[in-house]
């Protein structure tokens, strides 16, 4: 039997850690001492290494504990070709935004206040592979990191107020 402080050395995690995911109900002590400390086994270490696993593929906490009651099974694999998927996607819509920065990167003068035009922005958007929706989300993203940030980069664009405010409002919709 490991106390904590030996279970959290042999996984290289904190004391914290081991304790949220207590909370989250994902593992529990094996027992514990009669002062009350916590004590685990070699079954929790190995629990424990696959909560790891999976919160280093990006799956959420919420998903963990349905996949390390089953160590084998169709809802398991699911959820891992989802998270697949959801990755995936993340990536291309990364590598979008790389093409989208090059494409400026490459075209300093187009960065200067007043040369960057919303046809231009648009242009240079649907070359990185955008469609109309990525664009929406695009919009919704600036819009709900940094408000005044987006404010500002759609003014630069010389675009009217009254468009600016219906792109914003538009950005805004669930």
């Amino acid at each position: 039997m490991l106390s904590i402080k030996q279970f959290c050395e042999q996984l290289e995690v904190s004391r914290t850690t081991v304790l949220y995911y207590e909370r989250q109900g994902l593992i529990e002590p094996t027992s514990r001492t009669s002062s009350g400390y916590r004590l685990y086994g070699e079954r929790e270490l190995e629990k424990f290494r696959s909560i790891l696993a999976y919160r280093s593929y990006g799956i959420p906490v919420g998903e963990i504990k349905g996949l390390i009651q089953q160590s084998h099974g169709k809802d398991r694999e699911t959820v891992l070709r989802q998270q697949f998927s959801a990755l995936d996607i993340e990536i291309k819509k990364l590598r979008q935004q790389q093409h989208s920065i090059m494409t400026l990167l490459q075209d300093p003068e187009l960065l200067i206040q007043g040369q960057l035009t919303k046809q231009r922005w648009t242009e240079i958007l649907r070359e990185s592979g955008m469609n109309d929706q990525d664009m929406l989300n695009w919009h919704k993203q600036f819009e709900k990191m940094e408000p005044l940030g987006h404010l500002k980069f759609l003014q630069s664009l010389n675009i009217e107020e009254e468009e600016i405010e219906k792109i914003r409002m538009q950005s805004r919709k669930p």
